[in-house]
Formats: structure tokens, sequence, C-alpha cells
């Protein structure tokens, strides 16, 4: 039984909270599937927040009850209890949820660190999964491609506490979230005004946290972790596991993660289709949401 707390917040905060083993997980979408509607879970990437799904959800209208969630340390979550950060962390953390509001089985969707933890989840406990909807996810590529090792540094000892003294809390917020945004669009200078208005007012408030940047390097170190993971822990041993229906999208422009991984992925999940988008970076459902939204809408019409 779920014990939700409705949350009266002032923008784009959570609807309310749930707690979960280990963690307490911030939501938004309805409280209770909205009739004749199935429901999917929306779960974002490395520093990212529910909030990163609202292009797509409102492009695919009425066709689900969705909600997203933010995972431990991230968006308006507070870190887990015990520090677990790692991929199998998060997906303890979603598994809590979709068992306390007996929601499954959901159409799960993921992006970057969610695509892994939905690979995991789905390989794990299928019965919560109907189908996955994965974009640029972050399964392992050995080595991974030279715009993606700054992000890789965060996993090393030392790091993020050297990013802490040499950050100033009065610092440029604006060209920080340029930064940022240059690293994860394919094109930076067609971001949106309102998504570019939202991507600065998070990092603002994201900065004032203390515990943002030991979240983010956390969850760096267990991506890492989970790319040198063998045997049965295995993320693409994992992948093969899947039985649902999966949808890929990759971005010709991700800097992130790349496009040949495409391959590796189609041939591991039993039942795959592919959307690569020449134009798209890393968050293809907030450049490109119209397109990756007709292609959810062709996979659920198979599920």
């Amino acid at each position: 039984m779920s014990t939700e707390q409705r949350v009266v917040a002032d923008g784009p905060g959570p609807e309310r909270t749930v707690p979960v083993p280990g963690a307490v997980l911030a939501v938004r979408g309805p409280a209770a599937a909205a009739e004749g509607l199935p429901p999917a879970l929306f779960v974002h990437g490395l520093g990212g927040s529910g909030d990163n799904w609202t292009e797509l959800i409102a492009e695919l209208g009425g066709e689900l009850a969705a909600e997203t969630v933010d995972l431990p340390g991230f968006g308006w979550s507070a870190p887990p209890q015990d520090g677990n950060l790692s991929v199998s962390g998060h997906v303890r953390a979603v598994i809590g949820y979709l068992e306390a509001t007996d929601r499954g089985p959901v159409h799960l969707f993921g992006n970057s660190l969610g695509g892994a933890v939905a690979v995991r989840l789905a390989a794990l406990r299928p019965d919560l999964v109907r189908s996955l909807t994965l974009i640029s996810p972050a399964l392992p590529e050995l080595p991974p491609q030279r715009t993606a090792w700054p992000t890789g540094l965060l996993a090393l000892p030392g790091v993020p506490a050297l990013l802490g003294r040499t950050r100033s809390p009065g610092g440029d917020v604006e060209q920080a979230t340029r930064q940022l945004l240059a690293l994860v669009y394919g094109d930076p200078a067609a971001v949106p005004t309102a998504q570019w208005d939202r991507a600065v007012a998070e990092y603002r408030r994201r900065a004032g946290l203390p515990y943002a940047l030991s979240a983010l390097a956390g969850s760096a170190r267990g991506i890492v972790s989970a790319y040198t993971e063998r045997g049965e822990q295995s993320l693409w041993r994992q992948a093969a596991q899947v039985k649902a229906p999966v949808l890929l999208v990759y971005g010709l422009r991700d800097k992130l993660v790349s496009y040949r991984s495409a391959r590796r992925a189609c041939a591991e999940f039993a039942d795959a289709r592919l959307l690569v988008l020449p134009e798209s970076g890393h968050v293809a459902m907030l450049e490109h949401p119209e397109l990756v939204a007709r292609s959810v809408r062709e996979l659920l019409a198979e599920s």
C-alpha cells in the first residue's frame, strides 16, 4: 500500500512524494491510472529530472496515464538513505515505486542513465514492464567516444570535491546552463525559449543543494561500474533477457552515447525496433518530441 503525500509547490515541483525502500521519490502525473489509459513511467538521465519528459508527454496527449519519477538525489528527490547511487540502487527505487503504487506492468521510458535502469528492471522484473522506450540508453560502450570523457571524469575520486572548491557560489548560471545544453543537444541554438528558461531555473535551484554534486558523481560512478560488470549483472546480458517489445532511439549528434551502439542493441534485444534521428543529440525527447511520439505510438499499437 502506498503512503503518498500530496505536495503543494510553486513552479515545476513534484505533485506528490512516495516513500520506497531506502528513499522518498518525487513524482508527477496522475495518482491513479486514468480510465482506459495504460500506465507509463518515465525515468530521466544523469543530472536530469522528470521535467525532461514534459514535451514528449504533451505530444502523446491522452494516450497514456503518464508519470515521471525523480531518481534518488535528482530533481526533487533527496539522496537515498544508504547513499547507494549505483544503477542497481536506482532500479531498487523504481521497483519500489511500482510495487508501492501497484502500477505495473507499465510502458517504461528511459533516457541515458534512466535507460540503463529500465533495461535492468525489465530483465529482473518482466512482470512490471509492458514495453520499453530507450532514448540514448547508457549501455556499455568501450571505449566511450571522446566527447563523453569529461562526464566520466566525475566518477574519479577527488574530482567532485575539486569542482566544488572551484565552483563559485555566485557563478554564471546561464553560462553553465549553456555549456550543459551544448553537451546534450544536437543543436543548442535551436533550444526553445521555454526549455531554456526551465533549464536555467533548474540549474540555479540544483546549485543551491548541498548534495547535488555528490549525487551526480555517485551516479556517474554507478554508470562506470555498470559498464565493467560481467556475468549475469552485465547490462548487455540483461538486455538479451528482455522479452518486452523495445523502441530504441539514437541521435547522430549525440556526444555521450554513440549511435554506433544501436547495432549491438538491435541485436541483443529480442524484439527491437530502431529510430535514428540525424539532428538529435542525447535528449531526443526534448529535441524532437513529435518524431519520438510517432514511433512510440507505433510501439503502443503493437504492445
